[in-house]
């Protein structure tokens, strides 16, 4: 087993307060990085690596953990510019043009949505994304969700069964029906395939008692419960989803006091998509009240054909401090251990002796320049399990 370090890094992230300066991003200055196989075994100053078979000058660039992407709709067909369009000229988003997605993908070969999938994973890769949850809830019938499940988990680990997303076009007459198939023949066929288990609770698509059913059932069934949650108005999807210990309740857009006291003593992490709101001009997440209450907060990039069609998680992270309240500091730790919480993984999102080695060099001397200089493509280089892929 080769080793290889990266030294000479202006300032490395490593999310681990013990290892560098004492505030969660455990900041080293001047520090170097060791690598054995797949994992990190050494971090520290530069000064004081140890020999290795191999090492590369970081020539004073920064090092943070590869970003994890812990919400994304990658297994897709089609095409929604119409409709992006359509509201960037006034008209209101609704959650109903996930139905011009469905159509395409039920239309789609096999070849077609894998091809698609392995597309976009490629395209955040490049931009330092080495660890991405993607869902179902294009297909709603249990062929078609299946089939999304499977060919998700030929890319990626973190797989979601959402077949509850909306009432399937099928049963628009017969939402109670759709919930039957949802937790009964639905996930039979699905649960093999999937970590998670999801559900759209909102305004349109599923209420709370629906949302109960389908993920106390997906539970009873070994997948773990994650929501989308009040994303378009006041609901209790949050608090659902803290009662159920879920992993996290993800856009939390409009919160009430209650539901973010719940977050902050609960075990469920807040996971913010600022794309969503980019993408539809809705109103932006409070990042700040929620930490403030003690909340776990991720910061995902909800890459989807609707509401939000962005895999850069930079770009999210420049949102996020820009729009929504958060420093860069608590903007980079929501990008990679926030949205490791989200998964409820401890192998990723930090850069420590035993993590996985998921790094990411930038060509910058700070983790800070990923908002102080949005949309510039600042990734140099991207190690995934310690080999090096970009």
């Amino acid at each position: 087993m080769t080793s290889t370090a990266v030294t000479h890094i202006a300032s490395l992230v490593t999310n681990d307060p013990s290892l560098g300066n004492g505030t969660p991003l455990g900041l080293i200055h001047d520090a170097a990085v060791v690598i054995e196989g797949d994992r990190v075994v050494w971090t520290g100053e530069s000064s004081k690596a140890p020999a290795t078979d191999n090492v590369l000058d970081a020539a004073g660039r920064a090092v943070v953990p590869g970003f994890v992407d812990s919400h994304s709709h990658l297994v897709f067909a089609g095409d929604r510019t119409e409709e992006f369009n359509a509201r960037m000229s006034g008209q209101p988003y609704r959650a109903g043009g996930i139905r011009t997605t469905v159509a395409a993908t039920r239309a789609a070969s096999d070849d077609e949505l894998s091809a698609n999938v392995a597309r976009y994973l490629a395209e955040a890769l490049r931009q330092g994304t080495t660890t991405l949850e993607t869902k179902s809830g294009y297909g709603l019938t249990v062929e078609d969700e299946a089939r999304a499940l499977r060919i998700a988990g030929r890319h990626t680990d973190e797989v979601t069964y959402l077949g509850a997303h909306i009432v399937s076009p099928d049963y628009a007459d017969d939402p109670a029906g759709y919930v039957d198939l949802v937790t009964g023949p639905m996930l039979e066929a699905c649960a093999p395939h999937a970590r998670w288990i999801d559900v759209f609770c909102e305004q349109g698509a599923f209420d709370g008692d629906q949302a109960r059913a389908v993920l106390t059932a997906g539970r009873a069934k070994g997948l773990h419960p994650r929501i989308h949650a009040n994303q378009l108005s006041h609901g209790p999807g949050v608090r659902l989803a803290v009662e159920l210990d879920a992993a996290s309740a993800d856009h939390c857009t409009h919160l009430t006091d209650a539901d973010v006291d719940a977050l902050g003593q609960g075990n469920t992490v807040a996971t913010l998509l600022p794309g969503a709101e980019f993408s539809t001009r809705a109103d932006w997440p409070d990042a700040r009240r929620l930490l403030d209450a003690g909340a776990t907060v991720a910061l995902s990039t909800d890459c989807n054909p609707g509401s939000s069609f962005t895999s850069s998680v930079p770009f999210c992270i420049a949102l996020a401090v820009r729009d929504m309240g958060m420093t860069p500091d608590e903007a980079i730790w929501s990008a990679t251990a926030g949205g490791a919480a989200a998964l409820r993984r401890t192998d990723i999102g930090r850069i420590a002796p035993g993590a996985r080695a998921d790094l990411v060099l930038l060509d910058a001397p700070s983790h800070v320049h990923l908002a102080y200089r949005p949309g510039v493509p600042l990734v140099s280089a991207v190690w995934r399990g310690g080999r090096r892929v970009v």
